[in-house]
């Protein structure tokens, strides 16, 4: 492939929806939109916001099981996009007591792959033929932004 194979993104922001959360991930160029079901935009956001909960969730049990097994997330790679449904890559490394590294990469939501990433520190990248083809919403972000701030301003202390 000529060019960049993928691009670095950021979770810019979650914001609720009817239908569950959307998660807006991007750069300074492009921002795009993956929505996914409540409960997992709910553990991004806690994790995006360091909020601490009263009982391990799924993504903590993952997490933890990963670190018993020397274990941890090295990075997401969002590779494709059919219709209105996107595909992920898990990746994995560990690491043995004689220093042996293997790489692991495995098929999972981008919702979860998301979750992790963000729970972990690590980078989320988009294939370059996804990052094309999606939609820029930067300003469908700053509109929802620039209005939720309206809305804190009205209540002191927020």
């Amino acid at each position: 492939m000529i060019g960049k194979p993928v691009v670095l993104v950021e979770v810019k922001n979650v914001l609720a929806t009817s239908a569950g959360s959307a998660i807006f991930l991007g750069n300074d160029e492009k921002v795009f939109v993956i929505y996914v079901d409540h409960s997992v935009g709910s553990a991004i956001n806690m994790f995006l916001h360091g909020t601490p909960k009263p009982r391990p969730q799924t993504h903590d049990l993952f997490a933890d099981v990963l670190t018993s097994l020397g274990a941890h997330v090295d990075r997401v790679v969002i590779n494709d996009f059919t219709d209105t449904v996107f595909f992920a890559r898990l990746i994995i490394i560990a690491e043995n007591e004689l220093d042996e590294r293997k790489i692991v990469e495995i098929d999972a939501r981008p919702s979860d792959s998301i979750a992790l990433a963000v729970q972990a520190g690590a980078p989320i990248y988009v294939a370059h033929h996804v990052w094309e083809s999606v939609e820029d919403m930067s300003i469908v972000l700053k509109k929802m932004q620039d209005a939720n701030n309206e809305a804190d301003e009205g209540f002191p202390g927020m």
